[in-house]
């Protein structure tokens, strides 16, 4: 038996190979530049040249939670909300001051309950009042549920009286309400809420409120459940006065956005979130910020209905960000900032710890932008923002409980720059004129609505044809009817029949509808003309239903010639609309593009920041990116698998076979959380529709014994049995240091690929040589300090395996491990999982580096063992892989039982 004397024998020198001991993500480097330590909390902060950072406040140091939200009142003074706590105002020191900011704890004073107020994901000081948006359950410790919250001091002693709420929401969570913000001319309100906040009864609505899926991709909800009960529209944003009377729906499809923002037209922004879990399908949407126009829809449905940029009858971003967690979105206006920050909007992600600057341009009736990285850091994990009555940039990191802390952000020569000198002068393009003066229609009934309207609805402008329809779909339906019927020009026509199919009867629309749309002559149209001419009779199919005979065979007489297409895209909507159909062929003409691997170049989803300059800055979310870049799902491929799920005829034995071989290929890419599950809902759907004696065959074909018993993952030699628990060192240490006797051997070999360790390090010559070989682990380190620097891993990362944060002259940063050097160029690796894959960056375009304070080695990846697990691979661990190590010969009594 090992006690902990004969522990306590072996070397105890703390290298680079217990920082990394168990994680898949670190490798060997033979580095040899000079790079900065870290050092104080502002030491991991890149700001741009001339900008300076302060560290103000540890909230979670001083036990005053983990802050999400802030707001400045009349006064100066900051207001902050705990996420799962109490309100606070600060009283800052100047810029430059050493002093510490004053701290109070706001009560509300004559309420009894133990937190008077917060809970907030929202604050706002406007109307000489506080208005706080609670996002919370109704509990014991605080029994406000959500919904937005005015604060009010009726004695005028500067401290919060009365509470009223404006508007009760149904929702809670990170995807419940979120922000307020003032409107441009100080008068009323906007608020934000997520996908699972439910819309509240509106006054008005300027998107009218006909929204459905439509889409006839085959619908498979998230095999893990997130948002199946959720349905359009998704995250909104809506407009209140002051008291909260009044409501008005501005625009929604979102997922889950945090913040908006207005620049100085007037013009409403906001930043989207994606959905992780969609990673690597043909319906994942990046992170995205947007022109929230009236009556916008962005066409956030859940699961696989969820629509694509493309369609017509949605809006598309400013800019796709790319992977991330939104949490805030700044405009500059305020900040005492050099000119170039004029225009800008900064948006905040919390996941990677980036601040994205977004220098607006206008662009016909919207923006478009150009990028820079403001601001990174990790871990930073922002939450909050903004600017200050001194200009400066306030923000705040934490969330989920985790280390809280208050930074400013100043321009070193801010005293030369007056206040709101950064405020530019709006600038109106004719076509901007153009969509606001439509969007006055977007207000109701008005008898010049259908004629102003209508011209605009064959603008080369985007948003001016959104607009446009929009004003059209709110006038009665008999005044611009019969005029689609009888429309010569295409796009007209193709707009006009979208805002038909969303606000006509649908049991006597089709028909004629079809009759006009293919009374289009498709070969004289662009591209995207003829993109939204196949949306549009999607459209009109999802809405309309099964068509009639002779309404069918005209329809597939129409398109069937025309498919496939040079064009990927164009291919996505014929093969949804003639499965739907069930033309002829379509089977065979699917599965040739989908064997031929057809390209897709996503450009309405491309991405300003690359998925593999995101990995090493949080190895919890890059772990995920690691692997989907190491195995990426062809898209494509996968679109036209699950199209096909859903066509009943047209099966020959032989496309059957190449069919459901796909599925079994298919299992062997990597996506996000819900990959898996996707696929195997899909090769479900298409077992429904072979011949039930050879359900078993197919079956098997297309991989089923690869499955657990749910579908969501593959299944594995070993799976960790628990229950786990957020294991802490020293209960580790005490539960396994005298507990490693007559451990199961193979247990251990199985529990270490379980917990990804054989992703990229090999023992005994079994596992990958990304990462260093462990098998001489156990002759080199206790087992205090192998669990210590598993479980705590940024406590000690050694020089030779950090990561490095490379700023580059351009103001983006990149961050990955230097594998090697010479006289021009640094050559790093970005994928943990990936080490032949090898990014050059010439030393030229390099500003400066800095070692990353977060190590690589991902926390909690034991946290699904239980005790007896844990000491299973503890023990493989220290025996370096071999079955007749002392540890499992010395002494054969039983082992302790876990706890």
């Amino acid at each position: 038996m090992y006690t902990k004397k004969q522990w306590s024998k072996l070397p105890m020198m703390l290298a680079a190979i217990v920082a990394v001991g168990v994680f898949c993500g670190v490798m060997l480097s033979n580095r040899t530049a000079k790079h900065r330590p870290p050092g104080s909390k502002v030491d991991k902060i890149k700001l741009p040249e001339g900008f300076k950072a302060e560290h103000l406040y540890s909230p979670s140091e001083e036990q005053n939670g983990s802050w999400v939200s802030m707001t400045f009142d009349d006064k100066g003074r900051l207001i902050t909300s705990d996420q799962y706590g109490g309100l606070f105002r600060l009283v800052l020191p100047a810029i430059g001051s050493t002093d510490k900011p004053t701290v109070e704890t706001l009560k509300v004073e004559g309420d009894t309950a133990k937190i008077a107020m917060g809970f907030a994901h929202g604050l706002l000081y406007a109307f000489n009042s506080l208005y706080v948006m609670i996002n919370n359950r109704e509990n014991p410790k605080f029994p406000k549920g959500s919904g937005l919250y005015r604060l009010q001091d009726t004695d005028n002693n500067d401290q919060f009286d009365k509470i009223t709420l404006l508007k009760p929401l149904v929702g809670e969570g990170e995807h419940g309400p979120h922000s307020i913000v003032l409107s441009p001319d100080k008068k009323s309100l906007y608020v934000v809420a997520g996908n699972f906040t439910d819309l509240p009864k509106m006054d008005s609505y300027l998107l009218p409120p006909t929204w459905k899926n439509d889409n006839l991709f085959p619908w498979i909800k998230d095999p893990r459940g997130h948002a199946n009960d959720r349905n359009a529209p998704g995250g909104w944003i809506a407009h209140t006065d002051p008291e909260g009377k009044n409501w008005e729906l501005i625009a929604a499809g979102y997922r889950n956005s945090y913040d908006i923002a207005f620049n100085e037209a007037g013009d409403l922004f906001i930043y989207d979130s994606d959905m992780e879990w969609d990673f690597g399908t043909p319906w994942y949407r990046p992170t995205r910020v947007c022109h929230a126009t009236s009556g916008a829809e962005y066409g956030w449905r859940t699961g696989s209905a969820n629509w694509s940029p493309t369609f017509a009858d949605n809006l598309s971003p400013i800019m796709n960000i790319g992977q991330g967690s939104p949490t805030n979105l700044i405009y500059l206006d305020k900040a005492r900032f050099p000119a170039k920050y004029k225009n800008t909007l900064l948006a905040f992600d919390w996941s990677f710890g980036i601040v994205h600057g977004l220098h607006l341009k206008p662009n016909g009736s919207t923006y478009s932008a150009d990028h820079e990285e403001f601001l990174s850091g990790a871990p930073l994990p922002l939450t909050d923002g903004a600017i200050g009555p001194d200009g400066a940039l306030y923000f705040l990191t934490g969330g989920r409980r985790l280390e809280s802390d208050l930074y400013r952000v100043y321009y070193g020569d801010y005293k030369n720059i007056p206040a709101g000198s950064n405020t530019a002068e709006a600038v109106i393009t004719p076509e901007h004129k153009q969509r606001t003066d439509l969007e006055v229609f977007h207000k109701g009934k008005d008898p010049k609505a259908v004629e102003t309207s209508w011209p605009y609805l064959k603008s080369p402008d985007r948003f001016l044809r959104y607009a446009a329809r929009v004003a059209i779909e709110h006038q009665p339906v008999s005044e611009w009817e019969s005029k689609i019927y009888s429309e010569k020009d295409p796009q007209t026509l193709i707009y006009g029949a979208i805002a038909l199919a969303h606000q006509g009867d649908s049991a006597k629309i089709g028909v004629p509808l079809f009759n006009a749309l293919t009374s289009i002559d498709f070969s004289k149209l662009s591209n995207i003309q003829k993109q939204d001419l196949l949306r549009t009779i999607e459209v009109v199919l999802y809405r309309t239903g099964k068509p009639d005979a002779a309404t069918r065979t005209k329809l597939i007489a129409y398109l069937s010639p025309k498919y496939p297409s040079p064009s990927p895209m164009q291919n996505r909507f014929f093969s949804k609309i003639l499965v739907n159909l069930e033309a002829p062929k379509v089977v065979e003409r699917t599965l040739a593009l989908l064997e031929g691997n057809e390209k897709f170049d996503d450009k309405d989803n491309e991405m300003i920041t690359a998925s593999a300059d995101l990995i090493l800055r949080n190895p919890q979310y890059g772990l995920d990116l690691a692997g989907l870049l190491e195995k990426m799902p062809p898209a494509q491929q996968m679109f036209y698998a699950i199209v096909l799920s859903s066509e009943k005829t047209g099966w020959t034995p032989a496309t059957r076979e190449k069919y459901f071989k796909w599925y079994y290929k298919a299992f062997s890419y990597q996506g996000g959380r819900s990959y898996i599950g996707f696929i195997d809902k899909a090769r479900n759907l298409a077992l429904l529709n072979v011949p039930k004696e050879k359900l078993a065959y197919y079956n098997k074909l297309s991989g089923a014994e690869l499955l657990t018993g749910n579908g969501n993952d593959l299944a594995r030699m070993y799976s960790p049995k628990g229950p786990g628990r957020g294991w802490k060192v020293e209960e580790a240490v005490a539960l396994v240091q005298d507990s490693l006797t007559n451990r199961d051997f193979e247990k251990g070999k199985m529990i270490f690929s379980a917990v990804l360790c054989s992703r990229c390090h090999e023992i005994q010559g079994e596992g990958a040589d990304v990462g260093p070989d462990l098998t001489q682990l156990g002759t080199r380190f206790s087992t205090k300090d192998m669990l210590e620097s598993i479980i705590v891993p940024d406590k000690t990362i050694s020089d030779q395996y950090a990561s490095i944060a490379y700023t580059l002259k351009n103001g983006e940063s990149i961050v990955g491990r230097q594998i090697n050097e010479d006289a021009n160029a640094y050559y790093i690796a970005q994928n943990p999982f990936d080490s032949k894959t090898i990014r050059k960056i010439s030393k030229k375009e390099i500003a400066s580096t800095k070692i990353s304070t977060v190590s690589v080695m991902l926390p909690g990846l034991i946290n699904g063992l239980n005790p007896d697990e844990l000491r299973d691979l503890v023990a493989y661990l220290m025996s370096g892989g071999n079955k007749n190590n002392p540890i499992y010969s010395e002494n054969k009594a039983a082992p302790k039982s876990g706890k």
